[in-house]
């Protein structure tokens, strides 16, 4: 309940400094923010027990049972003993591995490097997906995920040539010596995120990787039909505070 309590509390406190979006999806920040006041609620509650009232089944455990009775129900409870000390002992160093992490490590974004590592495991899952496949959609919006939804599964390329875009992401290095702009795509959490990348026409030593940048530009089809950006600028940027799309 102690663990509880300290996780209950820390994510309390990403919340409230606006940090949890580093891990979670934003519409998911107020059922974390309301299970840890549930949580510290119940361990307030907790302290308010009489000491081993937990054991406490309401039964009468009178001592008029036969010895042999006794000894079957210590043969019984022994087991289950066991599985339960097995099963505290287990939660309690996943918890205090959990706990330590939340205290030590400082929140942080994911790294350039996994980014890089998930990129091409999947084509296009990201927002926006249902809306392109049915046509040419209301770009104005779109961000890289929803962009690299179109660059891979639109037939009618030339549709989108001369789309203006205005785009954040982090450089990455392309085949043939090209870049990537890249943005990692969650939907409910860091564990789901997806990599979406956009291919851009800039120097490739201009910016190292990993740099973040803002990229106004247009869409542009090649002669067979790929789509990429073109850009009118390229500026580096700060990290933002919320580094992902949803």
């Amino acid at each position: 309940m102690g663990l509880a309590t300290v996780v209950s509390i820390v994510t309390l406190g990403l919340g409230l400094t606006g940090r949890l979006t580093l891990y979670i999806s934003p519409e998911s920040v107020w059922f974390a923010c309301a299970a840890a006041v549930v949580t510290l609620a119940g361990a307030i509650w907790s302290c308010t027990l009489p000491l081993g009232a937990e054991s406490d089944h309401g039964h009468d455990h009178g001592h008029d049972h036969g010895s042999s009775d006794d000894h079957r129900d210590a043969a019984a409870a022994s087991p289950r003993r066991a599985f339960a000390t097995a099963g505290t002992v287990t939660g309690g160093v996943i918890a205090s591995g959990v706990v330590v992490a939340a205290l030590v490590l400082p929140p942080a974004s994911l790294s350039v490097e996994l980014a890089m590592s998930r990129a091409g495991e999947q084509t296009a899952l990201f927002v926006g997906a249902d809306d392109v496949t049915l046509g040419v959609a209301d770009t104005s919006t779109f961000g890289v995920g929803d962009w690299a939804s179109v660059f891979a599964t639109a037939t009618n390329t030339a549709a989108y040539d001369g789309k203006t875009v205005s785009l954040t992401g982090f450089v990455t290095p392309a085949d043939a010596d090209g870049v990537n702009l890249t943005r990692l795509v969650i939907t409910h959490c860091v564990i789901d995120a997806q990599t979406a990348t956009l291919p851009v026409t800039i120097d490739a030593g201009e910016f190292k990787t990993g740099q973040w940048v803002q990229v106004e530009g247009t869409v542009k089809a090649d002669a067979d039909g790929r789509l990429h950006v073109d850009p009118t600028s390229v500026d580096p940027i700060d990290e933002p505070g919320d580094p992902y799309e949803y």
